[in-house]
């Protein structure tokens, strides 16, 4: 249902660079760009995940209660993504691990204070 998911950012180039090591532990390139904005997937055919500078020209601002979660295909995913995050500077929000009911988690927010997790929903 999903198609796509969009952050702002302040530094361009410095969420660039995040996201593109970030989201390589997963597989996903660079397959969508401008001056303004970047997406990234696994495969154009997927959903994805983008930063934008702002169209109206003002500064990015966060959404309070607004979170993007990322799923994975397995727990060692979760752990890689989560400590791939925190290598690259991000603050944590909650260390991967499970949170119950087969749901495993780990919550960070990115370099701009976007609030993301990477999860894994499976058998415990």
């Amino acid at each position: 249902m999903i198609g796509y998911v969009t952050f702002g950012t302040n530094d361009f180039d410095r969420a660039a660079k995040f996201y593109d090591e970030l989201l390589a532990v997963i597989g996903a390139k660079r397959y969508m760009e401008s001056d303004k904005f970047i997406a990234w997937a696994v495969s154009p055919t997927q959903p994805s995940l983008g930063i934008i500078k702002p169209y109206n020209g003002k500064d990015a601002c966060l959404g309070n209660g607004t979170m993007v979660a990322l799923v994975m295909d397995s727990k060692e995913k979760v752990d890689a993504v989560y400590k791939k995050a925190i290598e690259l500077g991000a603050k944590d929000e909650g260390p991967a691990g499970p949170r119950g009911g087969g749901f495993y988690a780990g919550y960070f927010r990115d370099l701009d204070g976007n609030k993301l997790n990477a999860f894994y929903f499976g058998k415990e």
